[in-house]
């Protein structure tokens, strides 16, 4: 059985070409890259976005309340049949992130939010997250609205094994065809060359953090993958987010 629990800060920023290189070389003797980076390269995250008919949670979030919550389904690379993917429900209460997920296979986790249907007896599902999500399903009637995929680079780090930073690129969105195996596919949310950058820790960032981010010019910003998708959906206008060198 496989479950991960996190409860964090997550902060975000939105990097240039320059600023990304210059993120890479004052974190080398920091941090570590996580197990999917192998070569210290990038691997590919691929996410399904649950919602309501009327994109009740998206329109919510947009709306910066003080609590919110998603659901997604998340694989690494293009998963088949077998392939081992991820349920996730993320909760943000005050800016800190509760995110709880459970390994599931494909087939049980179409069942559970497009029919409520219960998986059981699979020895690598966790009963309590599963409640959870059954609950969510339930509650909110979801449906998969979104395909959002990206190329990431992650690392953890040495001294402080609360901290993750993490450098996205490549983020790529679709309402078409929505399920995972599907394939990897679909218009650029962002500008090429930028990456978007989180750090995630259970308190303060460590000062040579701090540190870096200043001397590179490197400021937070109020960034969400679905959010910024949503919008532009909405618009109907294949419009992308910048930033400059």
């Amino acid at each position: 059985m496989a479950i991960e629990v996190f409860n964090r800060y997550e902060i975000k920023f939105l990097l240039n070409r320059i600023q990304f290189e210059a993120m890479k070389r004052a974190i080398a003797d920091k941090v570590v890259p996580d197990k999917f980076n192998v070569g210290d390269k990038s691997y590919t995250i691929c996410n399904i976005y649950y919602d309501t008919l009327d994109d009740e949670l998206i329109r919510q979030s947009l709306s910066k309340p003080v609590y919110k919550e998603k659901l997604r389904l998340r694989s690494y690379g293009v998963p088949k049949a077998n392939t081992p993917v991820f349920l996730e429900i993320k909760k943000k209460y005050n800016k800190i992130v509760n995110k709880r997920r459970t390994t599931i296979d494909l087939e049980s986790a179409r069942l559970l939010t497009e029919s409520q249907i219960r998986p059981e007896n699979l020895e690598y599902l966790n009963p309590q997250v599963t409640d959870e999500i059954m609950y969510f399903v339930q509650t909110y009637r979801i449906m998969p609205k979104a395909y959002i995929a990206y190329d990431r680079q992650a690392y953890s780090g040495i001294e402080d094994k609360d901290l993750r930073i993490t450098f996205d690129k490549n983020i790529r969105t679709r309402r078409t065809e929505l399920s995972l195996e599907a394939g990897d596919y679909g218009r650029q949310l962002l500008n090429e060359g930028i990456w978007l950058m989180e750090i995630k820790c259970a308190g303060a960032m460590p000062m040579w953090l701090v540190k870096t981010l200043s001397e590179n010019k490197i400021y937070k910003t109020s960034f969400s993958k679905y959010g910024t998708e949503y919008k532009q959906y909405l618009t109907g206008k294949d419009t992308q987010v910048r930033t400059y060198a």
